[in-house]
């Protein structure tokens, strides 16, 4: 039947950078599928992932190998055939979890298949080794107590048997030999492995560390920048405080220009009123005869007169009291305009650094 897909799922694919032994490469640009397939024929499982048309994983899964947890949504295991470190991240702390036990369940099925191949191999070699060594004593009663005629007629095709059975013997001690060179060759190979996978691991270790030490680091910078934020909170409330009273000022000022030009009309119409006192004086120098008359009216006329220029006096004296208390403000509300836009340049700055 071949290869069949047992499990699959969706990682991000890494590999360990060749040259440096310490940093992961990016093999998938995204999520892609990952599964483990089961070859029948052979008996031998497999970790197989492909990006489009690029084959990314490749990892036949022997007894010897580990797949290590080295956070909570990322998983990694060394291939000594390989020569390289495989990792994969997950979108879950549940995928992980699925991976990790689907590993450790087809490592223990290779483990039973391997533990299987070498008792079939042990069994056909002691076997091989009986048979050699039962063959010469099943023979030797007959060239011992047999006639000249048995001994001619048995010694062709025992002499064959034997030569065939050495023959097998040989090539199964040959077939033995190569096997126990390769599997020194793949132990040595594991070894070398698993020594790269120890190193792996503790520069995974420190790695973790130092990005343990940088989310410490990045916390308290969040921290005091959550602090600068809330100051700035605050002083934009005492400015949103302080523009109102802007606008309260404002209008305070708008009523006083009100005041003012009242003030003004009314001085406006005394100075009218001034106008016509010198042609009432001309007209009372042309009717002397009649202000003797009228002397009385013109006593009341001196005293409206007088009347008139104290509400002048005072008019004057109140503008100019006025005007003053206008400047005074004025150059309040400068002051507070000037550090309101000073303030406003400064949140600008703040927010550009930001």
């Amino acid at each position: 039947m071949g290869e069949q897909p047992i499990f699959t799922t969706r990682a991000h694919v890494f590999q360990i950078d060749p040259s440096t032994k310490k940093n992961w490469v990016p093999a998938s640009k995204q999520a892609v599928t990952v599964s483990y397939f089961y070859d029948s024929t052979r008996n031998s499982y497999r970790i197989i992932s492909v990006d489009g048309s690029k084959v990314i994983i490749n990892s036949t899964i022997t007894p010897n190998m580990t797949f290590t947890k080295t956070s909570q949504k990322f998983g990694q295991w060394a291939d000594s055939r390989a020569n390289t470190v495989f990792g994969l991240g997950f979108s879950s702390e549940q995928q992980l979890a699925k991976f990790a036990e689907k590993f450790q369940e087809v490592k223990e099925a290779a483990k039973l298949a391997r533990d299987k191949s070498q008792e079939k191999t042990e069994a056909s070699s002691n076997h091989s080794r009986e048979s050699g060594h039962e063959t010469p004593s099943s023979t030797q009663p007959s060239s011992i107590n047999g006639t000249d005629d048995e001994k001619a007629c048995h010694a062709g095709p025992v002499e064959a048997h034997l030569k065939s059975e050495n023959d097998r013997l040989k090539s199964a001690v040959a077939q033995g030999t190569t096997n126990a060179k390769k599997w020194e060759t793949e132990l040595q190979t594991l070894r070398d492995s698993n020594a790269r996978l120890i190193d792996s691991l503790e520069e995974s270790a420190t790695n973790v560390e130092q990005w343990k030490k940088q989310l410490a680091a990045c916390k308290e910078e969040s921290d005091h920048l959550r602090i600068k934020i809330a100051e700035l909170e605050a002083q934009c409330e005492e400015a949103e405080i302080q523009k109102e009273n802007n606008a309260k000022l404002s209008l305070r000022l708008e009523e006083l220009k009100a005041d003012i030009q009242e003030k003004d009309l009314e001085l406006e119409n005394l100075r009218k009123q001034a106008e016509i006192i010198p042609q009432l004086m001309e007209e009372c120098e042309s009717m002397t005869q009649k202000l003797q008359t009228a002397e009385l009216k013109n006593q009341e006329m001196g005293n409206r007169m007088e009347t008139l220029q104290a509400d002048i006096g005072e008019s004057e004296l109140k503008q100019s009291m006025l005007k003053s208390e206008l400047k005074k403000f004025m150059d309040v509300l400068d002051g507070k305009i000037d550090e309101l836009h000073e303030f406003r340049q400064g949140l600008s700055k703040l927010g550009v650094d930001n």
